[in-house]
């Protein structure tokens, strides 16, 4: 019977794209580092819009941060979704829900990830077609919270996951 390890060890269906080659590293990093840009991009959108919400305009350098902070979501769900496909992080043979990590993944991590990206998405596009600034702002904070806090939640963190590290 194969156990997890084995399955780490086992060529996937890319051939020698699999758990151990460097192209699998080097995806793991980008996801893994991307997430520090993604964090301070929304904290930066959010305090932007708390600062701005009674005194300024809703400008295009407000556009501009929700937009980044909406783009490098949307770059680092994609390679989570490749990760999704090619990683051992994610599998379901038989037991994978008495194995801490793997009901983690599939169970927490991608869900709610998924779900930070559409409300990211769905607080923007909503923030852009509001006609009143303090409206706009007030819509980025909401949604953005939200999406930070699920994004936060989400997280394999070193104390929450055995295994998961800070890069």
């Amino acid at each position: 019977m194969k156990t997890f390890r084995d399955y780490d060890k086992q060529p996937d269906f890319f051939g020698n794209f699999g758990p151990n080659s460097d192209d699998m590293n080097g995806l793991i990093a980008a996801h893994s580092g991307l997430r520090w840009i993604v964090l301070l991009i929304l904290l930066v959108a959010i305090f932007r819009a708390i600062i701005r919400r009674n005194t300024k305009e809703y400008d295009k350098s407000d556009q501009r941060v929700n937009l980044f902070a909406l783009i490098f979501t949307h770059i680092q769900v994609t390679i989570g979704i490749i990760l999704l496909f090619v990683t051992s992080k994610v599998s379901f043979e038989p037991g994978w829900m008495k194995v801490d990590y793997l009901r983690f993944y599939v169970m927490e991590h991608i869900p709610l990830m998924l779900i930070a990206a559409i409300l990211l998405t769905i607080g923007r596009k909503k923030a852009e077609k509001k006609a009143v600034s303090t409206k706009k702002h007030t819509t980025i904070i909401v949604f953005y919270t939200i999406t930070l806090l699920l994004i936060l939640a989400a997280i394999p963190w070193p104390f929450r996951i055995a295994g998961a590290g800070w890069m």
